[in-house]
This record gives C-alpha cells, structure tokens and sequence, in this order.
C-alpha cells in the first residue's frame, strides 16, 4: 500500500478521527474519497459506503460558495490546496443527502508523504447553520431598527424575523424578484430528464444562496423559475445583479462542457403584498399574493434575455437610480393602463 492508503487504513487514526465531532474525509490527488469520519455521516446524511472509492465531485456535497459559484465543476478549494500545496479556509454550502444546502466553515490541508510529495487533502467542516441563521436575523434586524425604533414596535419585528404564525394573512410592502429561463422548454427537449434536473437544481442553487446572502427570501420555484422576497428594493436589485453575474460564470463551464448555456429574464416590482399560508391541513404553502406579484412575472416576461426590469415602484426605493435607464411605457397582460418600465444600464 502506498502512503496515503496506510493513513487512511491505520485503525487508530480511524478511530481517533471518529471521535471528532466535525466531518472529516480523506481524498487522494484524484479526489478519490478515502475516508469518511462518523462525524461527515451526521452531517451530511451520507454514510461511508455510500461515498468511498467516489469522487467528491460525483453528485455528493456539489459544493457552491457565496457568490453561487459551483465550485466541484470550477474552482475546488480541495484541487487548489493539493496543487499550491497551501491549507484553505471557505464558507461553502454543501448539498445534504436530502437535497438541502447548508452553510459550513471547510479548512483543507494537503498531505505530503515522506518524500514530500503531495498525495491527497483532509477536509474538516462544520455545520454553521445555527451561527449563520443568527447573522441574517442580526443583519435584518439591524436594517428594520432604522424604520421601528420604538420599544413598543420590538415584539412586533422579532415576529417579523421569526415568520412566527402572527405573520400570516398580513398585508406589507416587499420587493418581489421573478426570475425566469428563456426558452426552456426548448433546451430540455434536448436532454435526458436526470441532466435537466441537474441543471435546475444546479442554477436554482445559485439563486438560493444568493438570494441568502442578500437578505432575502425564495418564496417559490414554480417549475423553470424563481419568486423572492426582499424588505428592501435595494437588496433585490443587489440580487439580481449578483445572479446574472454567477450566470456568466455557470455558462462558461457548460459550454466548456458542451452542454447548453442559459438565458435568464428578471423582473422586480415593489408593493403591497398579502402574505398567506394557503393549500389544505396536510399540506401548506407560506407564500405572497396580489398584484404585486402579478407584475413582477409579467415585468419579467416582457424583459430582454439575461437583463432587469424594474417597475417605478421599485425604482422609487433604490439608492442609485443611474443603475437604471427608461425603457418606456409597456402593455402587461391583465393590466388596463401602461407601467413604466425602467432597465439596469448593460
């Protein structure tokens, strides 16, 4: 055996790395999965004779960081730790066995034998959900401080974070983002049921963890796209754009790969909302309603490919209005007078 299998088939080393409540696994300089502590099964869901002799990249953890990147098909931190032979901190957000995201702190170390040659890299991560739940509920707190400054109003906007049941059937002003894929239909027809749920799962992640990351909420994936939620217009806008940047990067590998590349439209509109818990006892949907959300998918279907349109609702709450340019009055199905429609300068 060479080094590396001596490593990874030491019963003590086995055993002590057991006892680590943290994942920890082993790959060798193929990204071969050597090892899998105990720890990386109640983490993950995947137990070790699920996931030895695989690669990491073999629909296992699908690792995509902050900005949406999908980091298993382009930049592996555990291919870059072996090849600078340097040891890499990320915030990563792996896919569970249950097809859940969930965000970690990884620190890889490459594994150098005796001659020191570098054979393979340990990964350690930990599951911070709890700590990055507490970030966002500190972060959106901060932001609704400004407008609630009362004492009296506290209760109220813990409801607020908390989605607790107070929530429901409550009117409120948000911005919706709609993000649909142009032409769909088309490119799916092309490809086997598997690899189109590949690629939605792999894009709708993006979203996710985006959307995440810029305070806001996905509300919905109705079929080929996306509905969220965002208290203020500026995060959605930020969203947006941080999307069809990550969509630059997606694309690129598809074509790489030969596979077919995507075209998104976005459409945001702000307003009133009923927010609503709606469906039967056994199953229930905690969704928004109403206009509003009628014409952020109608303002998403008129948009150009791979570009925002924004209503003058929405342009009214942001920031830097020389982002966006007038494209003019359009007609929206279901809609008796024209809406304004404004672009973000390409």
């Amino acid at each position: 055996m060479n080094y590396l299998d001596n490593l990874v088939n030491d019963k003590q080393i086995q055993n002590l790395l057991d006892t680590i409540f943290d994942a920890i696994y082993i790959v060798d300089s193929n990204r071969t999965i050597k090892f899998w502590n105990k720890g990386a099964e109640n983490i993950t869901g995947f137990k070790k004779n699920e996931v030895i002799g695989k690669k990491c990249a073999d629909n296992i953890l699908c690792h995509i960081d902050e900005t949406g990147k999908l980091l298993c098909k382009t930049a592996c931190p555990l291919v870059n730790a072996m090849k600078q032979n340097i040891n890499v901190t990320e915030k990563v957000y792996p896919l569970h066995k249950n097809k859940k995201r969930f965000p970690t702190i990884t620190n890889i170390s490459p594994i150098v034998d005796n001659n020191d040659i570098v054979v393979g890299a340990i990964e350690v991560f930990r599951d911070v959900s709890q700590d990055e739940d507490y970030r966002i509920l500190q972060e959106k707190f901060n932001r609704l401080v400004q407008k609630y400054i009362s004492n009296n109003t506290y209760d109220e906007i813990i409801n607020q974070l908390d989605n607790s049941d107070s929530e429901t059937n409550m009117v409120k002003e948000l911005s919706i983002l709609y993000i649909d894929i142009v032409d769909f239909t088309s490119i799916s027809e092309l490809m086997l049921p598997s690899e189109v749920a590949e690629l939605l799962n792999d894009f709708f992640g993006i979203c996710d963890i985006i959307t995440r990351e810029t305070h806001g909420d996905i509300d919905k994936f109705i079929g080929d796209a996306v509905m969220a939620t965002f208290i203020d217009a500026n995060d959605a806008v930020l969203a947006a754009m941080k999307i069809l940047e990550a969509l630059k990067d997606f694309n690129k590998n598809r074509k790489d790969a030969g596979l077919p590349v995507l075209k998104i439209r976005i459409g945001i509109n702000t307003g009133e909302v009923i927010q609503v818990e709606v469906g039967t006892d056994d199953r229930k949907d905690f969704t928004v309603i109403g206009d509003t959300v009628n014409t952020a998918s109608r303002i998403q279907g008129i948009a150009e490919p791979n570009t925002i349109y924004i209503t003058e609702q929405t342009l009214l709450n942001i920031r830097n209005k020389k982002l966006f340019s007038f494209v003019g009055e359009k007609e929206l199905k279901g809609k008796d007078n024209k809406i304004k429609v404004w672009k973000i300068n390409a």
